[in-house]
């Protein structure tokens, strides 16, 4: 994955979230899920790397929004 770029980070609440996963579905299901609770920019796409198993996903997350909403 590439290096957290420092505006992703700058403020408290504000989260960068790896995900490593055994299939695409299961990243995005993940993501699905954060973002069904806080406002999250999601990936449209996984990565693979090679020589390593599953796929990657990189999203980021604003815990500031109260949950569920």
């Amino acid at each position: 994955m590439n290096l957290i770029n420092e505006v992703h980070v700058q403020e408290p609440g504000l989260v960068v979230v790896d995900v490593a996963a055994a299939d695409a579905a299961t990243a995005l299901a993940l993501q699905d899920a954060l973002a069904a609770q806080w406002a999250t920019a999601k990936a449209d796409r996984v990565t693979r790397d090679p020589g390593q198993p599953g796929v990657r996903l990189r999203c980021y997350v604003d815990l500031r929004q109260p949950l569920g909403s």
